[in-house]
């Protein structure tokens, strides 16, 4: 997951970006498989996005959403933390696919879900920034 602001490090009142990303290595979703021979036919698989339910670490979550949040000032998925602390965040996602035979224009889905829960949890810290004026003769 990928949090903005960066650092793992965020204010209070202040907007919150989150992001659901894949590993560069392997499939994400989008992607097209190698072509697998069955016989004398060529299967691709496709993975696709279905939904994904962010928790914020403060007892809050989105619930299940098919936005994959993005970075700011774009990314839709955003949190307002109200208290300082530290919390657990992660993201989790629930995967479809669907196939297609030779090559062939048309995709046929697959039934079902492939649930990505408890995935890598991430503690995000939330401070409150103070801001003072000072005069020129006060002491600091």
């Amino acid at each position: 997951m990928n949090i903005q602001p960066e650092g793992d490090v965020t204010l209070v009142n202040l907007p919150t970006y989150y992001e659901a990303q894949w590993p560069a290595t392997g499939l994400k979703p989008g992607d097209i498989s190698k072509p697998l021979q069955l016989l004398s036919w060529s299967i691709e698989f496709r993975i696709d996005p279905a939904a994904y339910n962010y928790s914020f670490g403060d007892g809050t979550e989105s619930g299940w959403t098919e936005d994959q949040g993005g970075p700011y000032p774009e990314g839709t998925v955003r949190h307002t933390y109200k208290d300082t602390g530290e919390g657990p965040v992660k993201v989790d996602a629930q995967l479809t696919g669907s196939y297609r035979v030779n090559g062939g224009a048309n995709w046929i889905p697959l039934d079902g879900f492939a649930d990505l829960q408890d995935e890598p949890v991430t503690t995000i810290t939330v401070r409150e920034a103070k801001a003072r004026l000072y005069g020129p003769n006060a002491s600091r």
